[in-house]
């Protein structure tokens, strides 16, 4: 597939390109500093725990985005908070997990026209085990309190009753993550917002590193109108089922009328199909053509 020459842009242009779709952007005026002098460096950061589904295409899109606005973009394979996720990648497992991730991941991007060659795969586990990451978390962990970790990871790890250790650890070491992989900011989902104010509030005042910018998109509803979720088979379309079961569980899904909250529908074509078409187009302008039913020409959405 021949990929669309990449158009110049100005510092507005990029800011609106790397912002689009987000729920919510902290400290941008950092982003807007960086465009002004060189390109953005930021990064995405997934557990390698269940199987990535279809929402996997929002960040994918994203990152489109991000090389498209010029930004050089890292991508964290983070083995070791798979593992410490309530065990949801147990240690013998966290070699083959991080390379299928990687193997899908790119898959994902190449499937919405990256050149691969220009997003960087990091293991966390490449850095997260050396003595000197070891002796910054240990500094860390005397400026955090037990409280503010564990509600920082109240949103992203899995309770399985009493907070254990690990869950305080785990955003402890997302902080850290940004300073190693030397970015200007990190992507995530708002559900890891409590994590990125902890990172604004903290890691400049405690370890002298640098303040990140944090962007943060909305969380895509599953099928059934909850968040789509790897352990909720009804909420989730596969990146392995078959073209027949897709159909079968969009048929199936919550698409009420008129209705846009908890519309899993609407909200993949807000943020995977609309700005894939954007960024394929030769106007920039974002457009799906669709065949509507008892209608033999296609209908044009914006």
């Amino acid at each position: 597939m021949a990929f669309t020459p990449v158009p110049i842009l100005t510092v507005d242009e990029k800011f609106d390109l790397i912002t689009a779709n987000t729920q919510e952007v902290m400290r941008p005026d950092i982003i807007r500093e960086i465009l002004a002098v060189r390109p953005l460096e930021i990064f995405w950061g997934t557990a390698t725990t269940g199987r990535p589904h279809a929402a996997y295409f929002v960040p994918a899109i994203k990152i489109a985005q991000f090389l498209r606005a010029g930004c050089m973009v890292k991508v964290l394979l983070a083995d070791l908070h798979g593992f410490l996720d309530a065990d949801k990648a147990p240690e013998a497992t966290l070699e083959n997990r991080a390379k299928y991730y990687e193997r899908t991941i790119g898959a994902l991007l190449r499937a919405v026209s990256v050149n691969t060659s220009n997003v960087h795969f990091v293991r966390g586990s490449s850095y997260q085990l050396t003595p000197t990451f070891s002796r910054d978390l240990l500094r860390l962990s005397k400026r955090v309190s037990v409280h503010g970790a564990v509600k920082a990871s109240s949103e992203i790890v899995k309770s399985t009753g009493d907070p254990v250790m690990a869950d305080g650890l785990y955003p402890m070491m997302q902080l850290l993550d940004e300073e190693y992989l030397d970015v200007d900011a990190e992507f995530g989902g708002v559900d890891q917002r409590k994590t990125f104010a902890l990172a604004n509030d903290t890691i400049t005042k405690a370890m002298g590193f640098k303040t990140r910018a944090h962007l943060m998109n909305p969380m895509v509803p599953g099928l059934s109108g909850g968040k789509m979720s790897s352990s909720d088979l009804k909420s989730k379309v596969d990146l392995l089922d078959d073209p027949a079961t897709i159909q079968k569980k969009i048929s199936k899904a919550f698409c009420a009328p008129g209705k846009m909250e908890g519309n899993g529908i609407l909200a993949f074509i807000q943020h995977v199909l609309l700005p894939y078409s954007q960024l394929q187009s030769r106007d920039g302008k974002a457009a799906i053509k669709v065949v509507l039913k008892d209608q033999t020409e296609p209908s044009i959405f914006r």
